[in-house]
């Protein structure tokens, strides 16, 4: 097949040519013209995403395809899932389905996240994150911070100790890390400790932000997960300074992220779908990096291009997957372009 169109994000009109599911960049001769104008995306990244969860914790395999199947729909054509309490190792295989790098199960404390949902450890946790290790596709999933009910509000999960060398158990075994972490506490231990990304990262300070950026730590920031924070608030009436914390955590979110991108922390687009967030909203979380100082290139490339190589995954280069997302408009010119793809074409098949 062969596609003409302006090629993101370089912004220059080129063809591309699609055999046998790869992207060639030199003519093939009979190839069929599919695209002729328009706007070509490296297909749309949801960096945090858990597919195979819903609100009551693990659901049926056959509910995990509809959740693949409603975030491939908007154009997200690689998910990196932050942790799912079911093995997703068969969605895999379907090559109607976005692809998915998984991330084992959530590893935390007895009681200190949500139920039926991660591995629980009371101690010993570079065992516990060795063996995510071998279940995932390169990453753990930590729970960095939770409610601690003695204490009455956020608090970490681990000590510094055990995070540098459970990290460095992950390390070792060619997997990367990434944590949970909502409150301010228990950054300066993971990220010392080495971990690769934070998630959520709402309680980011001036000195951990140059911590990061000094590191190359990645931030996914989930802003419209932030969202429900008010409402998580109002149902924690028993924990006054937790409700409190993160009524404060949600109000200064903007400006928290807003100073990491100009600190020059990567920071990448996560709907963190599963759970009490729909699959299928990456545009929101795209328009809501726009919102605190991405520009509109930038915000499309970190669910894009820039996600893409963060991950590993190239894109519209010679040799690298059709994983193509078309608009007939510009998105750079309006972000809400995003949600009327007129193509969408995974592994070289048109959907």
């Amino acid at each position: 097949m062969h596609l003409r169109g302006v090629v993101l994000p370089d912004g220059e009109p080129r063809d591309l040519w699609i055999v046998n599911g790869r992207v060639r960049t030199r003519p093939v001769p009979g190839a069929q013209t599919v695209v002729d104008g328009g706007f070509l995306v490296p297909g749309l990244v949801d960096a945090h995403c858990h597919v195979g969860l819903g609100p009551q914790g693990g659901v049926e395999l056959s509910e995990a395809v509809e959740q693949a199947l409603t975030d491939r729909d908007t154009g997200t054509l690689l998910i990196r899932d932050c942790g799912s309490p079911i093995d997703t190792t068969p969605l895999q295989e379907r090559l109607d389905l976005p692809r998915i790098i998984r991330a084992g199960r959530h590893v935390a404390r007895p009681k200190r996240y949500l139920r039926h949902i991660g591995v629980e450890v009371e101690s010993d946790l570079p065992s516990a994150v060795a063996e995510q290790a071998a279940h995932g596709d390169g990453w753990v999933k930590l729970v960095g911070d939770w409610i601690d009910r003695g204490v009455g509000d956020l608090a970490p999960l681990w000590t510094d100790e055990e995070l540098a060398a459970a990290i460095k158990v992950a390390h070792d075994a060619g997997a990367k890390v990434t944590a949970h972490v909502f409150g301010e506490d228990a950054l300066p231990g993971l990220i010392n400790a080495g971990i690769d990304c934070i998630e959520h990262g709402t309680g980011l300070t001036d000195d951990t932000i140059s911590l990061m950026a000094e590191r190359g730590t990645a931030l996914v920031p989930t802003l419209i997960n932030i969202e429900t924070f008010p409402g998580i608030a109002d149902r924690a009436d028993k924990f006054p300074a937790y409700a409190n914390h993160m009524r404060d955590l949600h109000a200064r979110v903007s400006t928290t992220v807003a100073s990491a991108i100009e600190a020059g922390v990567p920071v990448y687009a996560g709907t963190d779908a599963g759970g009490g967030i729909q699959h299928g909203r990456i545009v929101d979380e795209i328009i809501a990096l726009h919102g605190v100082g991405m520009s509109p290139l930038d915000a499309i490339g970190a669910a894009s291009w820039n996600a893409r190589e963060w991950l590993g995954f190239p894109s519209l280069t010679e040799g690298a997957a059709a994983d193509v997302v078309v608009y007939d408009e510009d998105p750079r010119e309006n972000l809400e372009a995003l949600r009327t793809p007129r193509m969408i074409m995974l592994r070289g098949r048109i959907l």
